[in-house]
């Protein structure tokens, strides 16, 4: 396995050679590194690359890892399904949640989100190809759970997720995508001020940034085969 810091070097040519491609601005796509089942040596070698944001999926391995790694600067990214009975340890220990879906975990992470902490940074995760393996909400419930996920104090709504089904037709694969900028697009026509689009893995980046995504979520590509 390459070193994670050649990896990660390899990660961001990528995403700043697809930003020129589409005449995206340079270095407005944030790169995600996947972290869910990495010792902590492996984050720690990437953050000592400059890396910053990491996502995870697991609550206590993530728990772990947060304790062990106070570093300045860390953010701390959850990116997997949520349980109603998990929300305490992410609205407490999390900077960002990519994956709200229903009004009900939006409404607990709110509530339990510290008084002393900055607003959770969140998501509303999007099934943007139906499928019913796969969290998220559908586009049709998405105005009214983005309206009242809005209005929550504690929560700073930022946009949109989503994990399309897997093609590895490039066409193809932009089409979830522009359906999440589109969806956006609409909710910012409404009123709101949504700025981020977290979409985009190591398969599919290229479509993901040619469709405006400016959070991508990398990690077998930085950290290798699990």
């Amino acid at each position: 396995m390459p070193e994670i810091s050649h990896s990660l070097q390899q990660v961001l040519a990528e995403i700043s050679r697809y930003e020129h491609e589409f005449a995206r601005q340079s270095g407005s796509t944030r790169l995600i590194a996947v972290s869910k089942t990495r010792p902590v040596a492996d984050l720690l070698e990437a953050y000592q690359q400059g890396l910053r944001a990491f996502g995870e999926n697991y609550i206590q391995e993530a728990l772990e890892k947060i304790a062990s790694l106070d570093l300045d600067g860390i953010e701390w990214h959850f990116i997997g399904p949520i349980q109603s009975n998990k929300t305490r340890p992410i609205a407490e220990h999390f900077d960002w949640v990519h994956s709200v879906d229903r009004l009900k975990v939006a409404e607990r992470l709110n509530e339990q989100r510290p008084a002393h902490l900055q607003p959770l940074q969140v998501l509303i995760q999007v099934n943007s190809s139906k499928e019913e393996s796969k969290s998220g909400c559908s586009f049709e419930q998405l105005p009214q759970l983005a309206a009242v996920v809005d209005a929550l104090p504690q929560l700073n709504l930022r946009g949109l997720m989503t994990l399309p089904a897997a093609d590895n037709d490039f066409n193809q694969q932009r089409i979830p995508f522009r359906n999440l900028r589109e969806a956006m697009a609409s909710l910012n026509q409404s009123g709101m001020t949504l700025d981020t689009l977290s979409m985009g893995m190591s398969r599919d980046i290229r479509a993901a940034i040619a469709e405006g995504s400016n959070m991508v979520r990398v990690g077998t590509a930085i950290f290798g085969q699990r």
